[in-house]
């Protein structure tokens, strides 16, 4: 059962680093995050390395790890200790040929609250996410935990208003996003501006539209690492939102730092009862959602 009132956190790092480096500074960012008084905490998406994505190359296989290894093992006995919810995005290698885009929701007392595997997988320059990640099969997931009731998505999840709904109507009081976006430096001063507002106007929409709380966790610096590229620029900018899209807390473009904000369930409900969009959907209308295009 949820407790009434819980604080959440979402850390906002560089992992432009070695996995045996990331791994350590994550687990002390954590303990610094609980600390502080957070009782769920985010890591960004692909805690372990550098965003290998840039780049198609089979040798970024070698990154994932299979279920229930070095992440879970570390995070579990971390989260137990300080008695948090942690949340951990990692590269899963789910058998020969088959790899996975993931996270752990991990409860308080280590156990796994649950898991869940990135569903909309991007292919743009330089994120050439296809090219490692098998789309998510287990669907949309809200994970009870000790602390409350956990929603999570990943990076180009966030896009989609019909992921964060479907989560919503599990009884998410939070949707999480775990990400690594950032812009590409030759076009920042052309498009920079322009990307980024429509990522937070999109994610504050989904806060609206489902009177939930929402969380992203963002990576910093750029990470150039392919040759004759200009790399990645991560914009930082992790954000928590409440269930107005109203900003709780929201971090720079280019220094690491935990965010930390309140859920207030008794506001939640006040917001829901005063703009019930789930009481006026018009769920017998919405049967060609799931077709391509009504053309």
């Amino acid at each position: 059962m949820s407790k009434s009132k819980y604080s959440i956190a979402v850390l906002q790092l560089n992992l432009n680093d070695k996995p045996e480096n990331n791994l350590k500074k994550c687990i002390s960012w954590v303990r610094d995050a609980a600390a502080k008084g957070a009782e769920v905490i985010s890591l960004p998406e692909l805690y372990s390395s550098h965003y290998f994505c840039q780049s198609e190359d089979t040798a970024n296989f070698s990154l994932a790890e299979p279920l229930y290894s070095t992440s879970f093992t570390a995070f579990s006995a971390l989260a137990k200790e300080l008695g948090v919810v942690i949340i951990v995005p990692f590269f899963e290698r789910r058998m020969a040929g088959i790899y996975h885009n993931s996270a752990y929701i991990i409860d308080t007392d280590g156990t796994e609250a649950g898991l869940y595997r990135k569903m909309h997988i991007p292919d743009d320059p330089h994120f050439y996410e296809k090219f490692y990640f098998t789309p998510g099969d287990i669907g949309f997931k809200t994970f009870p935990t000790k602390i409350g009731k956990i929603g999570t998505l990943i990076c180009w999840d966030q896009w989609y208003p019909e992921a964060a709904r479907l989560t919503a109507m599990q009884g998410a009081e939070v949707l999480f996003y775990p990400t690594a976006i950032g812009w590409h430096p030759l076009e920042k001063a052309r498009y920079g501006e322009k990307q980024h507002n429509a990522w937070m106007t999109v994610m504050k929409g989904h806060a609206v539209a489902n009177g939930v709380y929402v969380a992203a966790a963002n990576r910093i610096g750029l990470e150039q690492y392919i040759p004759g590229t200009a790399g990645i620029q991560f914009w930082g900018s992790s954000f928590i939102a409440g269930p107005q899209g109203e900003i709780l807390a929201q971090a720079s473009h280019d220094r690491e730092e935990i965010l930390i904000a309140e859920v207030d369930l008794q506001l939640q409900e006040d917001v829901r009862q005063n703009w019930p969009f789930f009481r006026d959907r018009r769920i017998d209308a919405f049967g060609d959602i799931t077709k391509r295009a009504i053309l």
